[in-house]
């Protein structure tokens, strides 16, 4: 069995749901007080950080959650209609065949999550799927993962698609490959510097390979 387990975002990572999520976003803009946001503007706020978006969005923060909650079950009626990221099952079954451990940690809802990789017959492929709802407390969520499934984070990695998904990782001292086909622009990744930023799913391969590599000689050297 391979050293390094493999933990994935979903949204943006794994399924291809920013426009979906964008659409929900701007069908309740009036029930939540915000005005829509435009392609134009969608694109310009990939390039800011998670928080960076959020501060902007003028949402009252009282009223985040709730919109949070809405999205979610909104998102439920999409799922069948969200399509994995372009090159991403052949390399989730690549990975698999290669003897790594998978598993799912998103801010969706689980059986959002379920339902997509029962569609597109993915999930055979995964350890856990697990749920957390605070929008920037997925190191608190990882620290939950790796407790209940007894993985160490020095031989884990967190691939993700946001600038949140990078300073999780950090602060629980976990290497992270971070996408560029998601939620965030390279270039906002690149400037909270992840270990690794990807370009298209292929690279995950080399790059998590690399990563177990390192993983082995460090188990090596302390024999």
């Amino acid at each position: 069995m391979n050293a390094v387990f493999v933990v994935f975002d979903f949204d943006g990572t794994l399924a291809d749901s920013r426009l979906a999520f964008l659409d929900i976003i701007n069908r309740l803009a009036d029930e939540f007080g915000y005005q829509p946001v435009s392609n134009e503007e969608a694109d310009k706020m990939r390039r800011l950080s998670s928080k960076e978006i959020v501060q902007q969005s003028k949402v009252p923060p009282v009223k985040i959650p709730f919109l949070l909650r809405k999205l979610k079950r909104e998102l439920s009626k999409e799922i069948v209609d969200i399509l994995p990221i372009p090159g991403i099952e052949t390399t989730l079954r690549e990975l698999k065949d290669c003897g790594f451990e998978l598993g799912i940690l998103t801010s969706n809802l689980t059986e959002n999550v379920n339902a997509f990789l029962v569609k597109n017959n993915l999930q055979n492929l995964f350890t856990f799927v697990y749920s957390e709802n605070n929008l920037f407390g997925k190191d608190k969520a990882l620290k939950k993962v790796f407790k209940r499934h007894e993985i160490a984070p020095e031989n884990s990695i967190y691939v993700g698609d946001e600038t949140r998904d990078i300073e999780a990782a950090r602060k629980m001292k976990v290497q992270c490959i971070a996408v560029s086909w998601g939620f965030n622009a390279k270039d906002a990744l690149a400037r909270h510097q992840p270990d690794f930023l990807v370009d298209d799913p292929q690279e995950l391969i080399r790059v998590i390979q690399s990563v177990d590599d390192a993983s082995r000689l460090r188990e090596v050297s302390r024999e």
